[in-house]
């Protein structure tokens, strides 16, 4: 089975974008090494909410220039949870799916093949597999930003029972925290 890890950047007040759902302020914070190849060669398929699609499709103009979109996800399977309908890529492996995740789940670990599954956002979602015991890592990039309000980096409660601290690291002014996630019957 695969792993399932929510790899995210989030301001130090704990939002992931702006009241406008902007990410701007991620790409002026400075970074040091990018291990994010590296960690995208271990990934099999992408989950996200349709907030988050819907800003990358829009933030790279994608449906007039749908060449772009290997540069961010390449040929994996990906994996678009909303309730609405969403413009698709041309060429890019889409699915757009509603419902409650453990009901895609099989089809999702599936489409990983034998690498993880990254969500990429948003906190509802990495939410939603946690409350389902399908989350088992959270990697977090903090970044010395504060934007005082926003869309929150995991709008759940997590105790520290079900959250452990496996590593810190710096990356530039970043902070990355692991955690690893137990199952909520585990804990």
């Amino acid at each position: 089975m695969p792993r399932t890890i929510y790899n995210t950047a989030t301001t130090l007040d704990g939002f992931l974008a702006d009241d406008s759902d902007s990410l701007d302020w991620l790409f002026v914070v400075p970074q040091g090494h990018d291990g994010f190849p590296a960690f995208l060669d271990t990934i099999g398929a992408i989950v996200q909410g349709s907030t988050t699609y819907e800003w990358v499709v829009r933030h790279e103009d994608l449906i007039a220039h749908p060449e772009k979109w290997p540069a961010f996800y390449g040929a994996r399977a990906n994996w678009v949870f909303t309730t609405r309908d969403l413009p698709a890529i041309p060429g890019a492996h889409l699915r757009f799916v509603s419902g409650a995740v453990a009901e895609h789940w099989s089809d999702i670990a599936e489409s990983a093949g034998d690498r993880d599954v990254w969500i990429v956002g948003g906190g509802d979602l990495a939410g939603q597999f946690a409350d389902a015991g399908l989350l088992d890592e959270v990697r977090v990039s903090v970044a010395p930003v504060t934007l005082g309000s926003g869309r929150p980096l995991l709008p759940r409660r997590l105790e520290s029972d079900r959250l452990r601290l496996e590593s810190v690291t710096q990356n530039g002014q970043f902070a990355e925290l692991a955690f690893s996630v137990r199952s909520p019957d585990a804990a």
